[in-house]
């Protein structure tokens, strides 16, 4: 029942933009923390951003500091992460995930060890 769908990933030629969506159904948004990941093939799972359920802090890797932006619609149970200036190793499959909690350390794995809703991932690939 309870469950996080992402959606928006597809094919886009370097220098241009993608918004990807994170849908989240059987539990309130407004309580959890939600962070983005990626991870490309034979690479390990990395934190790009995430967006703290108490205050609404944002935080990002120093990877797309400046071009990505994450954001909630608890109206529409919905987290997003606009992606700009895409480049080639920004490819990869796109996770969302969430916790029940809060605080600064959200782009780490670990964070998400307690509850540790994922979704499926959507696939990202940037190329001319």
């Amino acid at each position: 029942q309870v469950q996080l769908v992402e959606s928006g990933g597809g094919l886009v030629q370097p220098g241009g933009s993608l918004r990807l969506s994170c849908a989240a159904s059987g539990f309130t948004l407004d309580y959890f923390t939600i962070g983005w990941f990626r991870q490309a093939p034979g690479k390990e799972r990395e934190g790009l951003s995430c967006i703290s359920s108490n205050d609404g802090r944002t935080y990002y890797s120093d990877s797309v500091k400046g071009r990505f932006t994450i954001s909630r619609d608890n109206a529409k149970s919905t987290v997003y992460l606009q992606m700009n200036n895409l480049k080639p190793e920004d490819t990869g499959v796109y996770y969302c995930a969430a916790e029940p909690t809060f605080g600064s350390s959200c782009l780490g794995l670990e964070y998400y060890y307690g509850v540790g809703y994922w979704g499926k991932g959507t696939l990202v690939t940037v190329s001319s």
